[in-house]
């Protein structure tokens, strides 16, 4: 039965498909999540902790948008997407950097908390289909797992490309060829809610080690760019592309 107060706000999915530039965008999210968590840490000397608090609170600010909204509109959830990357970020330096935990335990810690959220997702909607974001509840279990996939695939990321010694090149190549497996999958019949998730969650690590690999010195293995020229570069990209799927947005029916 449909209460007055469900016509009056009818909902509409709000997470973008899942295309080329969907992924595209995604990747260069992390990137600036990496790239820009570092800058503001290290360059301009914020440290972690208070880069995390601001982060943080911008963050409340994009989800108070977007939350806002009975419909997707694109710069709202992008906004949001790349300040969950820089907060999940900082929530696995802090543990790492500034409590000693060790990024086996930190990538093990992340997965059980992931793994808690699609388990209380799925016994309370009996999906995890992001096609299906159309209520305020799956919205909040929506944002909650994609801040704990960007926390654990950086810990992941920097357990593979640092103290499993894979560095950043051959990290991106190896993150690179498990999400090509991943798509693979999916085109062979896998099932799309457990590929997409597995692929999103290495995109982060992905993302992250080209970050790296363009932005640290040539004597750590990078391109020399710096955090602010490739910040600033992918934030370039990522405002096109975010402004084409604005113009090019189809037209989405209602949730009933």
């Amino acid at each position: 039965m449909v209460t007055s107060g469900q016509q009056k706000r009818a909902w509409f999915n709000k997470v973008p498909d899942v295309t080329i530039v969907f992924w595209i965008i995604k990747i260069l999210s992390t990137t600036v999540g990496e790239t820009g968590a570092d800058y503001l840490a290290v360059h301009v000397g914020l440290g972690t902790a208070v880069t995390t608090l601001l982060m943080l609170l911008l963050l409340v600010g994009a989800l108070a948008l977007q939350l806002r909204e009975n419909h997707l509109v694109e710069w709202k959830y992008w906004l949001t997407v790349v300040l969950v990357s820089i907060v999940g970020t900082q929530l696995t330096d802090a543990l790492t950097d500034g409590l000693g935990v060790s990024l086996y335990r930190s990538t093990l810690a992340f997965a059980i908390a992931l793994g808690i959220t699609f388990a209380i997702w799925y016994a309370r909607e009996k999906t995890l289909s992001i096609r299906s974001i159309v209520t305020l509840r799956r919205e909040g279990f929506y944002w909650t797992s994609i801040l704990f996939t960007f926390a654990l695939g950086t810990a992941a990321g920097d357990l593979a490309t640092e103290a499993l010694g894979l560095g950043f090149t051959l990290g991106a190549i190896v993150f690179g060829i498990l999400i090509g497996c991943c798509a693979l999958a999916y085109w062979l019949g896998a099932d799309s809610v457990l590929t997409f998730w597995l692929a999103y969650i290495l995109t982060r690590p992905l993302g992250a080690s080209l970050g790296d690999l363009l932005s640290q010195a040539r004597e750590y293995g990078g391109a020399g760019l710096g955090t602010v020229y490739t910040s600033l570069g992918f934030l370039t990209v990522i405002v096109a592309l975010v402004a084409y799927c604005t113009v090019r947005a189809p037209t989405r029916s209602p949730a009933v």
